[in-house]
C-alpha cells in the first residue's frame, strides 16, 4: 500500500466535483480514505444533503473494508443481505453498498486511497470519480 498525499487526495476530490458540474449532478459530497480507512480529505458542494459525507464515507470505508469497489458490495447485498449488515453493524463508519465507492490504484498497482461520493444517483457519483481518477493517470476499480 502507498500513502496519499494531501495534494492528491484534494485533487482526486476537486476533479470528481469538477465532474459533477460538467454532467449538472446534483450537488455532491466526495470523501478521500487512505488505505488505513482514515479521512484524507472531504468537500461537500453547497447545498448537499446532511448525510452525504455518511454516505460518501460509508461507500469509500466499505469498498477498502472488503476489498471490492462498492458497486460490487451492492450485488452482494442482493445476495447475501444479513451478512453485509452484519459486517456494516460492526464498523464505526458503516458500509454503503451502493456504486460511487471506488478503490484508486497508482501505476504501478498499488492501492493509494478509496474514494466515496455521495448526491446524484450512485451511476452518476461512480462515474465522476472514474472520470477524477482518469485524468490524473490513476487506476480506478468501482467494483462489477
Amino acid at each position: 500500500m502507498s500513502e496519499i498525499s494531501l495534494d492528491l487526495a484534494k485533487k482526486l476530490a476537486e476533479e470528481a466535483l469538477a465532474e459533477g458540474r460538467r454532467s449538472e449532478c446534483k450537488p455532491l459530497t466526495v470523501a478521500v480514505l487512505d488505505p488505513g480507512g482514515h479521512l484524507k480529505a472531504m468537500f461537500r458542494e453547497d447545498g448537499s444533503g446532511i448525510l452525504r459525507p455518511e454516505i460518501a464515507i460509508g461507500k469509500a470505508f466499505g469498498a477498502l473494508g472488503m476489498g471490492l469497489g462498492s458497486r460490487s458490495l451492492s450485488r452482494l447485498a442482493e445476495e447475501r443481505a444479513p451478512f453485509l449488515a452484519s459486517i456494516s453493524a460492526l464498523t464505526s463508519k458503516g458500509i454503503i453498498p451502493a456504486a460511487g465507492g471506488v478503490l484508486i490504484h497508482d501505476k504501478a498497482g498499488n492501492l493509494v486511497c478509496a474514494v466515496g461520493i455521495s448526491g446524484d444517483t450512485s451511476d452518476l457519483d461512480e462515474a465522476c470519480i472514474l472520470a477524477a481518477a482518469e485524468k490524473l493517470g490513476l487506476s480506478a476499480d468501482p467494483g462489477n
